[in-house]
């Protein structure tokens, strides 16, 4: 068939009829842009060009799915690569090669997150939940910098500032490998402006222990219900506490050594009369574990457990608490019973420039004493004494 040339219009296209045999119909406006008709009645914008004398057919999109402008454009944007010595299909089979974000997440777990973080599941977690299907199947290079803050905006919409904060700092996490490893280059387009955030002092006051308390004695699951106490009574961080184990402890002392925290430091956490009773009724059925608190997970220790401080939330009436809340109510409650910042900041393992000295210089005996009077005050008002 004789080479069919028209200007492009939807009128001109939607009046070309199938053949027993597939034809190309030419656009008089752009070079090597054309329109596949197939006898089955399909219309499909192509670009066809020779690119050192070999021809390259790239198909744009079906006749239905794209305007003759769309098309237009995209067929100016190849015959640009072409005119600075490019061979666009080239560039299109490498697209094809290229990992997918779910694809390169997957590299990321394996040479980084689990071998050298101690909380990859959470990362794992977070991205199931929150990026996987947003995300995944998007190819490395295809992740804007808008493509980021849209997704984090919507995220901080459905699921809330901190939470979308939190899976930002994944997602630029798993881009920088990929830079660095050479799977992506360029700059960082996680790299966004978060949500500002103001600082929680959200603690449990007088006349919410009492039902705290009661709420915990009501819990019928023992590992939940001494994993908030302990998370309570020692202040230790939520990742720490969920990831004791017997070797860290020592009754006879009073004392739990955490190998490394957030800062990348160890700890000595001093254990009270009352988290001493409970770890040691914890070991007469849990012993045989190295975990304090043990699961028939990945982990073999409990994860977050979400579900069930939701559960005891309601049923002691109280909102807006989180887990790591209590680390704050045990020093608040320190405070409140006489202790100065600096044997506070011993006790929960806080590190600032100020402190570093002092920390080295204050013994456990100060630390107990306060750990042990905030303990005792908390379990007064809290009607326990």
């Amino acid at each position: 068939m004789a080479t069919i040339k028209l200007n492009f219009t939807q009128k001109a296209l939607d009046a070309l009829s199938p053949q027993p045999q597939r034809y190309y119909v030419h656009d008089t406006k752009i070079r090597g842009l054309c329109l596949s008709v197939f006898p089955s009645g399909t219309k499909t914008f192509m670009l066809y060009r020779k690119v050192n004398d070999k021809p390259v057919r790239i198909t744009l999109g079906r006749f239905d799915d794209l305007t003759i402008e769309q098309a237009r454009k995209q067929a100016e944007a190849f015959n640009n690569d072409i005119a600075q010595g490019n061979n666009p299909r080239e560039a299109i089979n490498r697209k094809r090669k290229e990992l997918t974000f779910d694809d390169f997440f997957q590299v990321y777990l394996e040479k980084h997150a689990l071998p050298h973080k101690k909380a990859a599941w959470f990362d794992q977690e977070q991205y199931a939940r929150h990026i996987k299907i947003p995300l995944g199947v998007k190819k490395l290079s295809d992740i804007t910098r808008i493509t980021v803050q849209d997704f984090h905006t919507n995220l901080g919409a459905t699921s809330g500032k901190t939470s979308a904060n939190r899976v930002i700092d994944i997602v630029a996490s798993v881009l920088s490998k990929a830079i660095e490893w050479g799977y992506l280059s360029g700059t960082n387009p996680a790299k966004i402006k978060k949500f500002k955030l103001q600082s929680r002092d959200r603690f449990l006051t007088s006349e919410e222990l009492p039902r705290f308390f009661q709420a915990v004695q009501q819990e019928e699951n023992d590992t939940l219900r001494d994993y908030i106490l302990l998370s309570l009574l020692t202040g230790a961080r939520k990742a720490n506490v969920l990831a004791m184990r017997w070797d860290q402890i020592d009754l006879t002392r009073g004392e739990w050594r955490i190998p490394e925290t957030k800062n990348g430091e160890s700890q000595r956490v001093v254990l009270s009369s009352e988290a001493a009773q409970i770890l040691t009724a914890r070991e007469q059925h849990y012993g045989q574990s190295p975990w304090v608190f043990p699961s028939t997970g990945a982990s073999g220790h409990l994860q977050d457990p979400k579900k069930g401080w939701q559960r005891l939330l309601q049923r002691a009436e109280l909102q807006d608490v989180r887990i790591h809340d209590l680390r704050r109510t045990l020093g608040s409650w320190q405070a409140a019973t006489g202790a100065n910042g600096f044997v506070i900041g011993k006790s929960l393992g806080h590190k600032s420039m100020r402190a570093t000295e002092i920390y080295a210089r204050i013994d456990l005996d100060p630390v107990r004493h306060s750990v042990q009077t905030a303990t005792k005050a908390m379990f007064e008002a809290g009607g326990l004494s």
